[in-house]
């Protein structure tokens, strides 16, 4: 796997190993890396973004999707799950950086994501415009296939390992082997 490409479609599987997966971490997010201007962190650093256990909470929240979503049996589950693994990815990236230095302005993850790294740009309006294709399904006003339910977990695979190379972190199993055949509607 090149550690510079940054493309969708140019990523390969991770190569390093998961320990058994722990018990559910909860769902409400943590603010415990939510500092303002001024204040310390643990360490009474000025703040710089989220708490590495913030970052790795949220890397092993974005795992667990994606492996709720291998097991999922509906196209529409395993496609929202894998929509929410790469959610919690790009926010494990944008908690570990600095918070900007202006006022902060209401956006989407995807959004910030494309400001914050202008590099993973290509990754942010992907799943920006995953994201629009999963809330026209929920309304009823589009079909998912499981084609598109097994390529958007695929891409969020790829996405998490972008993610885990960028903050240093070891990589995963590679989840093909956890996926569930999905049964037909």
């Amino acid at each position: 796997m090149s550690a510079t490409s940054t493309t969708p479609s140019s990523l390969g599987a991770a190569t390093i190993s998961r320990p058994a997966r722990g018990p559910a971490v909860p769902s409400a997010p943590s603010a415990r890396g939510r500092r303002g201007r001024g204040q310390r962190d643990e360490h009474g650093e000025p703040g710089r973004g989220a708490s590495s256990v913030t970052v790795l909470e949220l890397v092993d929240r974005a795992r667990d999707a994606l492996l709720d979503a291998c097991h999922s049996s509906g196209a529409s589950e395993r496609y929202a799950l894998a929509q929410l693994g790469a959610l919690r990815a790009a926010t494990a990236l944008m908690a570990s950086r600095p918070p900007a230095r202006r006022r902060p302005v209401r956006r989407d993850v995807w959004t910030t994501l494309v400001a914050g790294a202008p590099e993973l740009a290509e990754w942010g309006e992907f799943f920006s415009l995953t994201s629009a294709r999963g809330a026209s399904a929920e309304r009823g006003r589009a079909h998912l296939t499981s084609r598109e339910a097994d390529d958007l977990v695929r891409q969020a695979e790829m996405f998490l390992e972008l993610v885990l190379s960028r903050l240093g972190l070891p990589m995963y199993t590679p989840l093909p082997g956890y996926v569930s055949p999905l049964r037909r509607p």
